[in-house]
């Protein structure tokens, strides 16, 4: 598959680029972006992918996460997708939590937006090639995490592929998408009104329907203004707990939901996904 480098610069150590191409998932041209630490020739290093949340492209986290010394630290490639199909074909509404800029990494199964509203098998099946044929990865070694709409993403993923995912963290993830006015509001518009397709899109429900994780990271600030509301994390402690999955679940005191949050404790993850992504 033919990438297009939009840009690359030196940083830490390592390169972070920005590439294009046209995927076959959204029938859209796609941009994602990748950090990768300085290696030896041949090596393959382990790869953190992160999820982003409502009205973010690939760039928040890109220009904003304060990850890559981490990242070169630990030998690790961290790939940042973006939230949702983009161009002029591509329908859309004028609201921030809903079409574009808001996939909600599902495969929409009603119109108009089934065609290119398929984050689901962009972000489980075809970027993952991608990535795999173009970068030094070991795709044996991989951990899976975000922000908000993307911690929904990353904890949903890797709760459906619990082989793949050695390690699952987010922060301030919307943790049960069927029981908020956000995840209400997209998986209806994207998937119906059968509440039971939507249980394949919530962490909660996909906890109490049998998936399992190894373990879990969550940081979440207590000054979040969505917390009450759209984020619940309550939820998914009760869930796990009923589960017996081991999740460190972890308020933040006085950190809101912006990514001065984010980058306050996004080297305290990657320190945590190398430990469970080592050989």
């Amino acid at each position: 598959m033919t990438l297009e480098t939009v840009s690359t610069n030196r940083s830490h150590n390592g390169t972070q680029g920005v590439y294009n191409h046209a995927s076959s998932a959204t029938g859209t041209a796609m941009t994602f972006s990748v950090f990768v630490p300085d290696h030896e020739p041949g090596e393959q290093l382990p790869v953190l992918w992160y999820l982003s949340g409502l009205t973010c492209t690939h760039a928040n986290v890109t220009e904003k996460g304060e990850y890559r010394a981490a990242c070169a630290q630990h030998g690790i490639v961290f790939v940042a997708p973006d939230t949702s199909p983009r161009g002029e074909d591509v329908p859309d509404v004028e609201a921030y939590d809903f079409a574009k800029g808001a996939g909600f990494y599902v495969d929409a199964t009603e119109q108009p937006w089934a065609e290119h509203y398929r984050m689901r098998s962009y972000i489980e099946q075809e970027l993952p090639q991608v990535v795999a044929a173009n970068f030094p990865v070991d795709m044996a070694r991989q951990g899976i995490t975000g922000h908000s709409m993307g911690g929904h993403g990353a904890l949903t993923v890797g709760l459906r592929n619990p082989a793949r995912f050695r390690s699952v963290s987010a922060f301030s993830p919307i943790v049960s998408p069927m029981n908020c006015p956000w995840g209400e509001k997209a998986l209806g518009g994207y998937l119906g009104p059968d509440r039971a397709a939507w249980r394949a899109y919530d962490a909660c429900a996909l906890i109490a329907d049998g998936a399992r994780l190894p373990g879990l990271l969550v940081d979440q600030g207590s000054a979040d203004n969505f917390l009450a509301e759209q984020l619940k994390t309550h939820l998914l402690e009760e869930a796990c707990k009923a589960a017996g999955i081991p999740a460190t679940i972890r308020m933040q005191e006085g950190y809101d939901h912006s990514y001065y949050f984010i980058s306050s404790f996004m080297a305290d993850h990657v320190a945590w996904h190398a430990e469970r992504l080592k050989p």
